[in-house]
Formats: structure tokens, sequence, C-alpha cells
């Protein structure tokens, strides 16, 4: 039986991986992520993953929550966690960074565990 794949609603539920995706992200503003590895639902923050920041010239800076504080993610942050957690071996070609915030991502995957359809079902693949 394949495990269940969980949507986080706040950082108390993310792996230590994934909270550092969380900091990566916020950190970025605005931007991409290039090939970033996904294995057993989990990312994989390694040497290739290539950042591409956007510099937004006379935008007000806003201020990122302290990574060690405990906050509820937003709908697009628990969207792309749960996306992850379904995908058991795989690269997100291009993951695009609004605000902090995915929003939009180009992923190549083997999906074994199931994947959310685009209800939020999951969706056994055979």
């Amino acid at each position: 039986m394949r495990p269940q794949v969980t949507r986080p609603s706040s950082t108390r539920d993310l792996s230590p991986t994934e909270r550092r995706l969380v900091t990566v992200l916020q950190q970025l503003g605005f931007g991409h992520l290039e090939s970033v590895k996904i294995r057993c639902g989990e990312v994989v923050l390694d040497r290739t993953l290539t950042l591409v920041q956007v510099l937004k010239f006379g935008a007000a800076e806003s201020q990122p929550p302290s990574p060690s504080a405990d906050f509820e993610l937003k709908k697009s942050m628990a969207d792309l966690f749960e996306h992850i957690r379904g995908v058991d071996d795989g690269v997100v070609r291009r993951l695009e960074i609004r605000h902090g915030l995915p929003f939009a991502m180009e992923i190549e995957r083997r999906i074994s565990r199931g994947m959310p359809d685009v209800k939020g079902a999951h969706v056994e693949v055979v």
C-alpha cells in the first residue's frame, strides 16, 4: 500500500529540507529555480539547483518571516509541497517565484504514489 500524500498547513508540518526551501523562496523574492531534484517525495537541495533572481528596482522591500518562526502556509506553498510529496522521482525544470511564493512549476516526473488532480483529489497511476 502506498503512503498517503499529505498537505501541510503550517511550517510545523514541514521536513527540515522543506523548511530550507521555504527560506530559499522567501529570500529569492522574485525569480525562478531550475533543476530541482525530487526523490521519494522530498526536494533535494544540492549544487545542481540553479537560482535565477529577478531584481525589481524602486519596489518596496518586504522582510520575510524569521526562519525559526512557525507560521501558516499560504495556499500556493501548501499546494507546492503537496505536489512534490506525490512525486517519487522527478525534476522541477522551473519553479517560478513571485513575492517569495511559488507561482508556477514545470516538472518532469514518474508518478507512483498518486498525484493531486486539478480539484485536489488524488489519482492513482496504473
